[in-house]
């Protein structure tokens, strides 16, 4: 009678760890002085490649015939899972990883405004006040109200992460159109997508200074393509079909919290009370869309970050 709740205990644990590795994401960003084309090739190419060893130590069989099937969704779900990264990674450069991190959490918003129209889905007053709530979050997150954090830099990384959520709310509405595959493969052929699309647009609008490549510069790059991408990955999709559906989305809300928290504890960015009360709203708005009674447990619906 022990295992399920030992097996529940286990999933949790991962999952939640998954998620606190998701939030540390923007600061090492930070301290990679490298083009965000080219932190996301990398983060790509790494994270396919230890995904691939690590489905062949756990000797999981991968159906060439399922990814066949849904070969044209994957392929448009990993180029805008490239971009996504891109963009996002962008965002870090010209503003907080907090604020990044709170544009980036509107992507759950923006699939509860277009799923009655691509799904059908109802639409009903709890989710509508769920998205009024969140953009007065955004309201405040974006300084309009507070000009302590205004400024043309700010603006234009509020509008990268703005465009990243777009990009993400897209790649979990492919998702959803995706069937008769598992997560790993799903995985796999996103993160060798996006390394692919990525790599062209890389070489033709990117340049590296010489001095970019430093050892640390290296081992924050290759730590976030294993540890952010593979690690974090493998330990998100083996816990996820062990867990309540519900319990998954509480726990997804750790990712962002703990980028703010770091933001603020470690690289020192401030936290004003208006940023605090919209942070709170986006949060809360996008957690309660999410919370809504579901008649089935969902499993990973592709990528998290």
């Amino acid at each position: 009678m022990q295992k399920p709740n030992r097996e529940a205990g286990n999933a949790n644990a991962a999952f939640v760890l998954s998620m606190v590795i998701f939030g540390t994401i923007g600061i090492f960003r930070r301290y990679i002085p490298l083009p965000s084309g080219l932190i996301a090739f990398s983060r790509g190419l790494i994270g396919m490649l230890f995904l691939l060893a690590f489905v062949a130590l756990r000797k999981i069989r991968l159906s060439k015939e399922n990814i066949r099937n849904n070969g044209g969704m994957l392929l448009l779900s990993g180029v805008c899972l490239g971009f996504n990264w891109i963009l996002l990674f962008e965002a870090y450069r010209y503003t907080s990883v907090a604020v990044a991190t709170l544009c980036y959490y509107m992507a759950p918003i923006l699939v509860v405004l277009v799923s009655p129209l691509l799904f059908r889905e109802a639409l009903g007053g709890r989710k509508i006040v769920c998205v009024l709530v969140a953009l007065c979050g955004m309201v405040l997150v974006s300084g309009v109200v507070d000009a302590g954090i205004s400024g043309t830099g700010n603006s234009k990384g509020i509008l990268l992460g703005l465009g990243a959520a777009v990009l993400y709310a897209s790649v979990v509405l492919m998702n959803k159109e995706i069937t008769g595959i598992s997560a790993y493969e799903k995985t796999i052929v996103q993160l060798g997508t996006a390394a692919a699309v990525i790599l062209p647009y890389t070489l033709l609008t990117e340049t590296v200074e010489p001095g970019a490549w430093s050892v640390g510069a290296i081992l924050c790059l290759v730590l976030v393509g294993i540890v952010h991408t593979g690690v974090a990955y493998a330990l998100y999709f083996g816990a996820v079909s062990n867990m309540k559906a519900q319990t998954a989305a509480l726990f997804s809300y750790l990712d962002p919290v703990v980028a703010i928290l770091l933001s603020v504890l470690l690289l020192g960015e401030k936290m004003t009370l208006a940023v605090g009360i919209g942070a709170v709203l986006v949060l809360g708005a996008a957690l309660l869309c999410e919370m809504e009674p579901q008649k089935k447990s969902e499993q990973g619906t592709g990528v998290s970050e």
